[in-house]
């Protein structure tokens, strides 16, 4: 099995010299060797944070150790080498033509798989505890070095990194309380909390893209930020026993929060993004030519989707993209549109939906039994 490990390590050696090369030859040598080392050091955290794991290649703590890493958990170490050549562009402000493509398109990738990983962990019965703890260590390491990335490059504000920082400080706050013998309590079962990891990936690396505009990118980190920390706040206030997630005035008091934001909060969201856009559209030309009318009809389309809750989250993503790579100014309306898209996407479109399929998709565990 600790062959597995060792090769892509190996193989390591001879890609990132290769890129160096290339960087060198279409860049400059500067930024090649910059890019060699940062690259090099986050290639060898990976390999060694695997390695080190390797006791853990197995079904559950009673079952015996598996002889290969098998393709979920190939797929889960391949994802962390994808973080590590991202990072190889870190304070690099010269990153221009197409070179400026390939951070988010690394990173993309490495979202997506977190997503295939998983799916094929769960079809191959092969769920490991080596997978799901490289699944958490990938991401955390994904949402600190693509986030400072962005803030490099100006597309998310520096405050942005109070998300990377969060888990990090969650998970010391969690030892601490181990070490000092005092009590860890259960957190409440959310599906919200994977659908957030999930999109915040997303949102990174579509901000990493040179498509879209800084001012936009920067509001919708705003947007994808205060969920999160949020989230993490209530988190840590259960873990740490300052709220009680078991009793039954806790349940009670989040399960009509639930429900506000579904019956009230979410179909107001809605409204206010459809007729935005249209007092946007009649205001100013958001489109520059050519394709102006192409994407003005896919703006309709996108917030005639959210409108009527058929598919809404797809809209609101096409809503998304095209406000945020659009010459839209930043007024109070267009901040508003791109925090309610957002948030559209994130939640989803609560009550009087049509059609929501996205909502199932988003949440369901891909490969598991029905």
């Amino acid at each position: 099995m600790k062959v597995d490990i060792k090769l892509p390590g190996l193989f390591g050696l001879g890609l990132l010299w290769i890129i160096f090369l290339a960087l060198g030859y279409f860049t400059s040598w500067r930024m090649g060797l910059q890019w060699f080392s940062q690259a090099g050091l986050l290639w060898f955290w990976v390999w060694y944070l695997t390695w080190k794991r390797a006791d853990l290649n197995r079904i559950s703590t009673d079952t015996p150790l598996l002889n290969d890493l098998g393709w979920a958990n190939r797929l889960t170490l391949l994802r962390g080498y994808l973080i590590a050549l991202t990072g190889g562009f870190l304070f690099q402000p010269d990153i221009q033509g197409f070179i400026s493509w390939i951070p988010g398109l690394l990173y993309g990738a490495a979202a997506i798989l977190d997503r295939v990983d998983g799916f094929v962990a769960r079809r191959s019965k092969q769920t490991t505890l080596l997978g799901a703890e490289l699944d958490t260590v990938f991401d955390a390491l994904g949402l600190l070095v693509a986030p400072l990335l962005a803030i490099v490059m100006g597309k998310i504000h520096w405050s942005y990194l109070s998300l990377s920082f969060a888990f990090y400080i969650f998970n010391w706050g969690i030892y601490w309380r181990c070490k000092h013998g005092l009590n860890i309590y259960p957190l409440m079962p959310s599906q919200l909390r994977r659908a957030l990891a999930g999109f915040q990936m997303g949102f990174v690396a579509l901000a990493l893209l040179p498509c879209f505009a800084p001012q936009q990118t920067v509001v919708c980190g705003f947007a994808f930020l205060i969920p999160v920390v949020l989230g993490f706040t209530f988190d840590w206030l259960v873990v740490s026993g300052r709220i009680n997630g078991e009793s039954v005035g806790a349940k009670l008091f989040f399960s009509r929060l639930v429900k506000i934001s579904r019956n009230i909060f979410q179909p107001c969201l809605r409204i206010f993004l459809f007729v935005g856009s249209i007092f946007m559209l009649y205001k100013a030309d958001i489109f520059e030519p050519p394709g102006s009318i192409f994407l003005t009809l896919s703006l309709v389309l996108g917030i005639s989707l959210v409108l009527l809750g058929s598919a809404g989250r797809v809209g609101a993503l096409i809503v998304l993209l095209l406000l945020a790579g659009s010459a839209a100014p930043i007024t109070p309306l267009s901040i508003g549109l791109l925090c309610s898209g957002a948030w559209l996407l994130l939640l989803g479109t609560g009550r009087f939906s049509l059609w929501q399929w996205d909502d199932v998709w988003v949440n369901r565990q891909d490969g598991a039994s029905a």
